[in-house]
């Protein structure tokens, strides 16, 4: 059996085994460390940018929508602000990534809990066996649910045990699990960086504001997708917040309302984040300014072809 094999045939015995004793007894599990939480709404999230590198990840599709391989870096072209830049780092598609997993849990979510997690396990089969990642649980209080001393994995056990270490209950503070895992992604190894959303967008017990968030993920180098866990009548949806924040970074939401196979979600994004380069230039000064991006791409003879990337970046003001 391989040991991708031996994986799959633990997680489906867990699967079918554990859920319900987990949920109903959450002691079955370690306790979660619980993730720092912010003092103060405002000022505490800023991210300062690599100070060498703003670090793009690229998705290229060609006109019917598929994802588009074996480019060379002059395929590319990158603008900040208008003005074309040069390309210091270039890698082609399947790079390891550092990657976390923003699980809401709080009590709305119990309808949904199976399915989530569900969604959850089909992201970790698909995605590049070399990532390394971590899993934000939350409800009106935030929890890292792999323990201090080893905070990143790629044993697909151990990240299901820390998806499946609370039950849902409690309020909802999206807010600041985001700006936990933005934090907690600046501790990963890789280059590129991502977080999985699983939510309905509501937030009702944060200290973070929304606006405190779109900051921090401005000021990072950060691709986040959402999936929204909600139907028409969930009186705590918030989709909005949850497609401002895939658009602002370069990544993509989907709403389950419009798309009801999580799996395939899932599985769709693991082969997003597999097929794009990752792209890095020189950043600009550090004066506290948005700064635009664009990046365009053509074939090598020089078809055009769509790109989705990130639509800028905020550096923090440098200070003396």
């Amino acid at each position: 059996m391989t040991t991708r094999e031996h994986t799959a045939a633990i997680v489906l015995l867990l699967t079918i085994a554990l859920p319900l004793s987990l949920l109903a007894h959450p002691q079955a599990v370690s306790n979660g460390q619980p993730a720092a939480a912010p003092e103060r709404a405002t000022g505490d999230f800023k991210i300062s940018m690599d100070v060498n590198l703003v670090v793009l990840g690229v998705a290229v599709r060609d006109h019917g929508g598929g994802s588009v391989s074996g480019l060379g870096r002059d395929c590319f072209r990158v603008y900040e602000n208008g003005r074309l830049q040069e390309i210091k780092l270039f890698e082609p598609e399947d790079v390891p990534v550092t990657i976390g997993l923003v699980v809401d849990g709080s009590g709305s979510m119990m309808p949904k809990r199976r399915e989530t997690i569900m969604a959850a396990l089909g992201f970790l089969q698909y995605s590049n066996p070399d990532d390394e990642m971590f899993v934000v649980n939350f409800n009106e209080k935030v929890f890292l649910g792999l323990p201090p001393e080893s905070p990143f994995t790629n044993e697909r056990s151990r990240m299901l045990t820390a998806l499946m270490r609370f039950p849902p209950a409690g309020r909802t503070a999206l807010y600041d699990a985001i700006a936990a895992g933005l934090k907690q992604l600046e501790r990963g190894t890789r280059q590129k960086k991502i977080l999985v959303v699983f939510s309905d967008g509501g937030d009702n017990a944060s200290r973070a504001s929304y606006a405190d968030v779109l900051a921090a993920a401005e000021q990072s180098n950060v691709i986040i997708y959402t999936i929204g866990l909600f139907d028409n009548q969930d009186p705590d949806r918030n989709p909005r917040v949850l497609k401002r924040l895939a658009h602002l970074t370069g990544g993509e939401a989907y709403l389950s309302g419009e798309h009801r196979d999580l799996v395939g979600i899932c599985k769709r994004i693991a082969h997003d984040i597999r097929s794009q380069y990752t792209i890095g230039y020189a950043p600009s000064a550090a004066d506290g300014s948005y700064h635009s991006i664009k990046v365009t791409a053509e074939t090598p003879d020089h078809k055009k072809l769509s790109v989705r990337t990130r639509t800028g970046y905020r550096t923090e003001p440098h200070r003396d």
